[in-house]
């Protein structure tokens, strides 16, 4: 099984994102149900491996944590456009959180984070074949209104289950730990 650890936005945050899906060429928008902000990706694991981390997660408790939205922008790969996310500000809290999951996961047998961490919510995918030029992108992104600056919290900690099939990811709570406070 494919696991990741996340954070999923309020539905008014989501409905926001959703409204402003549009207007890229060859961009896979995510849906509704694929809005999320990943905190640490664990990866493929067996039965073992998922339950030691549910059983270390479950040892903790977590504190609620708000944000807000904080502009666009994008990852690529090999000089290509990936992916275009919706950024999280303050970054600080969502760092701290991902540096402590990490370090759960690492006492839970499995390898540490290499990436650098950046809070975002993915919005939309490109295939290799039909990613926009990074031009196209910018200008996307110029001609979108600000995102409100209102904090928004989350009220939960989630275990995820990633689907992979031909139209994308499909996304399964395994379980849920409540951020308090």
């Amino acid at each position: 099984m494919r696991l990741f650890l996340s954070l999923v936005p309020p539905i008014a945050i989501r409905a926001l994102l959703l409204d402003r899906m549009q207007g890229l060429v060859a961009a896979r928008w995510q849906s509704d149900a694929q809005l999320h902000v990943t905190l640490r990706f664990v990866g493929e694991t067996d039965r073992h491996g998922a339950e030691a981390l549910l059983l270390a997660l479950g040892a903790e408790r977590f504190t609620r944590i708000e944000a807000r939205l904080d502009g666009f922008g994008w990852f690529d790969r090999k000089g290509r456009v990936d992916q275009l996310w919706a950024g999280l500000a303050p970054r600080e809290p969502l760092a701290a959180l991902h540096a402590r999951l990490d370090r759960l996961c690492v006492r839970a047998g499995f390898e540490p984070e290499a990436r650098k961490y950046v809070p975002h919510v993915t919005i939309a995918r490109f295939a290799r074949s039909t990613a926009p030029d990074p031009a196209g992108v910018t200008a996307w992104m110029a001609s979108q209104p600000p995102l409100p600056g209102d904090l928004f919290g989350f009220d939960a900690l989630r275990l995820m289950q990633s689907h992979v099939g031909r139209d994308g990811s499909v996304y399964e709570t395994i379980a849920a730990f409540p951020l308090r406070g």
